[in-house]
Formats: C-alpha cells, sequence, structure tokens
C-alpha cells in the first residue's frame, strides 16, 4: 500500500476479509486450527509457510473449496457459509495456470465471462482492457503451447483479473518461473494490483518473494498463524525462534538475563563468551534463561580487535570456516572461540578480486545493541 495507507493500524477500520475461529480437519490432521485472521481492502496480504502449514489449506477455504469444520468467514460483510465458489466475489489463480491448451489466450481469458453469459462485446472489450493490463494483447491468438513460462503466468493473472473479483486469490503465483523473471514479475504485479485497488491474498513458501510483495504477512505454523506484521515488522521483532528462523538468516544465542532493565537487557552467554546487550526492555525477569536472535547482517566482521573497553560485550573472536561470494555479499562462516558458530554478512562496496576476510583469519565480530532482538519461546 501506498504510504500512510495502513488500515490495519485504525481501530475504527472495517476488515474486509474477517477468518473467525476456523478449524479444517482431513481424518485425524488438523490442517487449520482455530485460526482467526482479519485483511483489510486493497491489502496485498501473504500466508507465508512451509509445507504442511495450513497456508493452502487456508486459501481454499476462502475461495470455498473446502468447507471449515468450524467458524466463519466473511467477506465484504457478508457470511460465506454455505456460499459456493462460483457465487463468491473470489477468484483464483492457481499455481499450475491451469490454462486449456486447446484454447488461444482471448479464450482463456473469456472463458469465465462465457460461462457467465455476458454478453459477446463487453466480453470482448473486457478481455481486450485485461490483456492490455498484461502486456499480453498481442498473443491473443496464440495457444498456451506456444508461450513462455512468464507468458502463461500472466494470461493466468488475466484470466483471474477479467471477472474483475473483491478478491483475488494466489497460489504460488510466481513458482515456476526462474529467479530473473520472477523477480521482474513481482514488481510488475505489484503494479497491477496498486492499479486496480483489488485486495491480494497470496500463498507462498519463498520468504523473499512474501517480504517484497506483501503489505502484511502472516507467518504460519501447524495451522496458526505464528505472527502477523509487515514485512518489516516480522522481520526485526520476531514473536518467538519459529518466526526468526523461518524469516532471513539469523544467529541465535541461548543466555541467561542478568539485568532487565526498561529499555535495555542484558544476559550473559555462556556460548558467544562475552556479555550480550539488546536495545530492548526485559520480556523475562533476572535469572530467566531467554534466546538472543541477531542477524547476519547486524554484525560487522575486522580482522583487528575492537578497543579493549573492560568486559566484553556483543563482541567476540574467532576463526573463518567458510566464505562465500555471491557478488554483492561477502558471507563467513565463523566459529566463535567460545564453541558457538555464526553466520556473517558483509557488503561488496569496492572493486576489488582478493577477499577482505579470508579462510582461517582470526576475526572478531561486533554488533550494536540495537541489532539483537530477545525471544523468551
Amino acid at each position: 500500500m501506498r504510504a500512510g495507507a495502513e488500515p490495519w493500524r485504525d481501530p475504527d477500520a472495517v476488515p474486509y476479509v474477517r477468518i473467525e475461529g476456523v478449524t479444517k480437519r482431513f481424518g485425524g490432521f488438523v490442517a487449520v486450527d482455530d485460526l482467526s485472521l482479519e485483511i483489510h481492502r486493497g491489502e496485498l496480504f501473504a500466508l507465508l509457510g512451509g509445507s504442511g502449514s495450513g497456508k493452502t489449506t487456508l486459501l481454499r477455504l476462502l475461495a470455498g473449496f473446502e468447507a471449515p469444520d468450524r467458524g466463519r468467514i466473511l467477506i465484504d460483510g457478508q457470511d460465506m457459509t454455505g456460499v459456493p465458489p462460483h457465487a463468491r466475489p473470489v477468484n483464483m489463480m492457481f499455481q499450475s495456470y491451469a490454462l486449456f491448451p486447446h484454447m488461444t489466450v482471448a479464450k482463456n481469458v473469456a472463458f469465465g465471462l462465457v460461462q457467465d453469459g455476458v454478453p459477446r462485446a463487453v466480453r470482448d472489450e473486457r478481455v481486450a482492457e485485461v490483456l492490455d493490463l498484461v502486456q499480453m494483447r498481442e498473443f491473443a491468438a496464440r495457444r498456451p503451447d506456444q508461450l513462455s513460462g512468464g507468458q502463461k503466468q500472466r494470461v493466468a493473472l488475466a484470466r483471474s483479473l477479467v471477472k474483475r473479483p473483491k478478491l483475488l486469490l494466489l497460489d504460488e503465483p510466481l513458482g515456476a518461473l526462474d529467479k530473473r523473471l520472477r523477480e521482474r514479475t513481482q514488481f510488475e504485479l505489484m503494479a497491477i494490483q496498486d492499479r486496480l485497488g483489488i485486495t491480494f491474498v497470496m500463498v507462498t513458501h519463498d520468504q523473499e518473494e512474501a517480504m517484497t510483495m506483501a503489505d502484511r504477512l502472516a507467518i504460519m505454523n501447524r495451522g496458526r498463524v505464528a505472527q502477523i506484521g509487515t514485512p518489516a515488522e516480522v522481520y526485526e521483532y520476531p514473536n518467538d525462534r519459529f518466526c526468526a528462523e523461518f524469516v532471513g538468516d539469523v544467529n541465535l544465542f541461548e543466555a541467561q538475563v542478568t539485568e532487565a532493565g526498561a529499555d535495555r537487557t542484558r544476559l550473559a552467554c555462556e556460548a558467544a563468551g562475552c556479555a550480550i546487550e539488546v536495545e530492548q526492555g526485559a520480556p523475562a525477569p533476572v535469572g530467566a534463561w531467554c534466546w538472543v536472535a541477531v542477524r547476519p547482517e547486524k554484525m560487522a566482521i575486522a580482522k583487528v580487535p575492537p578497543p579493549d573497553d573492560g568486559a566484553p560485550v556483543n563482541r567476540a573472536a574467532g576463526i573463518v570456516r567458510d566464505v562465500r561470494y555471491t557478488g554483492d555479499l561477502y558471507v563467513y562462516r565463523v566459529e566463535l572461540d567460545a564453541g558457538a558458530t555464526v553466520r556473517v554478512t558483509a557488503p561488496n562496496l569496492t572493486r576489488r578480486t582478493d577477499m577482505p576476510v579470508a579462510w582461517d583469519d582470526r576475526v572478531w565480530i561486533t554488533w550494536s545493541p540495537l541489532g539483537g532482538a530477545v525471544l523468551t519461546r
């Protein structure tokens, strides 16, 4: 959403999609477990999770392909209980695209309008409009087997949009595309959603895709929502170890609280070999065991030791065991003297062919109190 348009922060805003205490079982397996969720009009909302997390089942419940065993789903204030898929103000773009191989692009896109009995003149106008939107009008006479993967994806999107749904559901929409095309298509899809103002709910297991595209995302685990927030909120302030590890890379240290302040927590960490300070109010009392999460990019790596300022805080020494060069980044795996192994990333800021830090170098790792988060579970 555009800056400032964040209806989920408005206590008076009415959610466009409301999922209330929904449970869905398949035999003895609970796919969705007493789940409640609110999505606002115009959001691009991502359901992010691994296999078996319940994200695809939840999407199918929204579409009406599955019925909840308990709870209810409301879309634009209307209870969807008993409403069949074709009668819902919803359309779905499938992961496989599900294009008809014997039909042209134009006929594939028009199929839903034909089924609804839309007059030919209106149908042709809307098909042309949506093909222009996805930049596929010049391919209208081709069949799917004459298209690239990216072009098929655009046709599937056009077919999903042509009926002008209030809610568009996308099941792993970019999963079949190669990395470069997927990245470009992410921005194109975001631009289309912004232009049309349709509410999108997207299922993906790709954390980078969810972080790039979504206004907000829900991390799902075992049929429940583990955390909801904007990409920045989820990344910088994870709820627990699962969320910290699922989104991005993270170093986790088990540590014991030694000082519990209103805006700063100090912990003793044997595995890091130093005290850890975090600019965060203590979530647990002195003596409690917690976890400290520090992202690799929050850490600095150097071959020169930092100034000695007494008791080491957020500072550890070790040996570089692995180096990975990706062009834009150096990725280091460092074995600390105290026993823990950490991952550190550093941007490639200068043109050079030698390694600024190499295998078996002795290094010092430091990070700011603002760089960590204390987790109690």
